[in-house]
């Protein structure tokens, strides 16, 4: 099957102008209206010349100018009208465009993201869609002007003399010629220019999120000459773009102004022939440089389209990207997250990030709703994949996903999610209030349901001798709160959701054992009654799930409780043993850290 054929950015900006008829056609009205006015002067600049030459009616050359006056001004009075529509028509389009494409992204399945810095997608949401506004702005509007413009000056240059029309327009192949040339050869030189510009804003980005990282490193130098190098590139792709203007837009006004000169000496011999009267000489020398100007205003817009039309290829890029809930199309939400009680099983699912890294081989597993299964092993054993299956952040290459007895596609992604809660190592704090990101669970919860959440996850401490308690301001990612203040606004974000199932991805793994124990309550009011799954390598944790799974390069090769497992002296004995699993049971003890520490622990209990 063939792919259909893909429209110019361009072209589909112009398909969003369609969606505002009554401002466009007003716009239009305006640019007609005012553009016909142009054809006054050079009537009036014929009359007056003629009344000079003939040594009559004096009088005459006051109402003429006074005419003149009237025709600049309602012209004036049209532009600002038109202006004024245009602005607020031009506004619309781009706050859809980008409100479309804002929309799109977060449409977009998580892998997508993997391969895309938060740089590059910022130029394109603010920078590349402000190119493509400036081609709606200058494209539509001085666009439209100017070839107005063009007509309704030769259908005059034509009343008048059709010779002197064609001497006009000698040149235009000239003009032709030069901006196919430009045209065609633009794309690549803007398209690089826009590329340079999307790296330095990456690494831009990256260094300003880790500006603790480079002080603490010493690599302000290092980094300032990274900066510096991907900055030429800019420079240097900007420069190409310079210089090319810089040859192209003074050809094109050297042959507008070879064009007047042609026909100042054609438009000359006509009159010394008598082929025409001084006063029409004078108003077409006017309609010639009415002529030319919308000319040279056309080649400068073609700068701006070609930046445009680089800009709106990256846009659309993007827009085309298949969003990840374009396979459920056709799934019916059934009711909300409430409808789903938590029972899991995996069968024989496999997954690879590509066909040369297989990350899950075979995975078979059974959680009951309300049992929590404890994942373990070593970095890289597939831990975090598994559970990335679970809520779709990826998507299963083969196998099959159940979740109480319906297979996990034909849950819609929002149903599914509504019914997860996810506490990560790294808990994610927007830069709002206190009470912002405790909303994220329950966009409606009232103060004393966030305070109640935030005593379950022992945060309502710290919050309350905060300055402004829930209105106090974490900063960006958090950044005013400690690691364990971050990870207990998270639990209690989690407490507020509610969720069915419940995935903590190493939850207390950043937080020193102090903290720990504070949160571990929390921990268990929110795993009550919730099928939840534990990526954790804190024993205390571990030891206490109804299921052990232990993996090893993407399989499970250990299953059971901890008893039978440390009894086994598989993989999950070593890891006891090796104190990879912290037993904190030993270091309360002053032991040092290892197997026998761990049994004896244990015996004790």
């Amino acid at each position: 099957m063939n792919k259909p054929e893909k429209k110019s950015p361009i072209l589909r900006v112009f398909g969003y102008v369609r969606r505002y008829p009554l401002l466009a056609s007003g716009m239009l009205l305006c640019a007609i209206a005012g553009t016909l006015t142009v054809i006054v002067f050079p009537l009036v600049s014929q009359h007056v010349t003629d009344i000079i030459r003939s040594h009559q009616h004096r009088e005459l050359v006051l109402p003429w100018v006074l005419l003149a006056l009237v025709a600049f001004f309602a012209q004036e009075l049209l532009n600002s009208l038109r202006i004024m529509l245009n602005n607020g028509f031009e506004q619309k389009v781009i706050f859809d465009l980008r409100s479309d494409l804002y929309a799109h992204i977060q449409t977009l399945p998580l892998g997508w993201f993997d391969n895309r810095s938060t740089g590059d997608l910022m130029t394109r949401i603010l920078e590349d869609v402000t190119s493509v506004e400036r081609v709606l702005i200058d494209g539509i509007e001085q666009g439209l002007i100017a070839v107005l413009q063009i007509i309704v000056v030769l259908a005059m240059l034509l009343h008048y003399n059709p010779g002197l029309t064609l001497a006009a327009l000698s040149t235009l192949p000239f003009l032709i010629g030069g901006a196919l040339l430009y045209t065609l050869t633009a794309h690549k030189r803007y398209k690089q220019q826009r590329a340079a510009a999307s790296a330095m804003n990456s690494l831009l980005h990256d260094n300003l999120a880790g500006i603790r990282q480079i002080k603490t490193y010493v690599r302000e130098t290092e980094e300032h000459r990274r900066f510096n190098a991907v900055s030429d590139q800019l420079r240097q792709a900007s420069l190409v773009i310079m210089r090319t203007w810089a040859v192209y837009n003074p050809s094109m006004n050297f042959f507008t102004s070879a064009g007047r000169a042609v026909v100042l000496l054609y438009g000359g011999w006509a009159v010394f022939d008598g082929r025409l009267d001084l006063g029409g000489f004078v108003a077409v020398l006017t309609l010639v440089g009415f002529l030319y100007e919308p000319i040279r205003q056309l080649h400068s817009l073609n700068q701006l389209v070609q930046s445009g039309r680089a800009a709106g290829g990256r846009v659309f890029e993007i827009m085309d990207t298949p969003p990840e809930s374009a396979d459920e199309a056709a799934a019916v939400v059934s009711g909300a997250a409430t409808g789903i009680i938590g029972d899991v099983r995996f069968t024989n699912v496999g997954f690879a990030y590509d066909e040369e890294r297989p990350v899950l081989k075979n995975i078979n597993l059974h959680a009951l709703s309300g049992q929590t299964v404890a994942l373990v092993g070593p970095t890289g054993a597939g831990k975090s994949t598994l559970v990335n299956m679970l809520t779709r952040f990826y998507e299963f290459d083969s196998g099959e996903i159940d979740i109480d007895n319906r297979p996990l596609r034909d849950i819609p992604r929002a149903q599914l999610r509504e019914a997860v809660g996810l506490v990560t190592q790294e808990s994610f704090l927007f830069n709002g209030t206190v009470r912002d990101n405790l909303r994220l669970g329950r966009p409606d919860a009232a103060d004393d349901q966030l305070l109640a959440a935030a005593e379950a996850a022992n945060a309502r401490g710290f919050i309350d001798r905060m300055p402004q308690g829930l209105d106090t301001v974490v900063g960006e990612r958090g950044v005013k709160l400690s690691v364990g203040e971050k990870q207990r606004v998270s639990i209690a974000r989690a407490l507020l959701k509610d969720p069915p199932i419940l995935i903590l991805d190493e939850a207390t793994a950043s937080v020193d054992t102090q903290t720990e124990r504070a949160i571990q309550g929390a921990l268990d009011v929110l795993m009550r009654g919730r099928t939840s799954f534990v990526i954790a390598h804190r024993l205390s944790t571990v030891r206490r799930a109804d299921q052990i799974l232990v993996m090893e390069h993407g399989r499970i090769i250990e299953r059971g409780r901890h008893a039978e497992l440390l009894a086994a002296g598989g993989l999950y004995a070593k890891l006891c043993e090796s104190a990879f699993l912290d037993a904190e049971e030993a270091s309360k003890s002053g032991e040092p850290l290892g197997f026998p520490a761990v049994h004896r622990a244990l015996a004790a209990s």
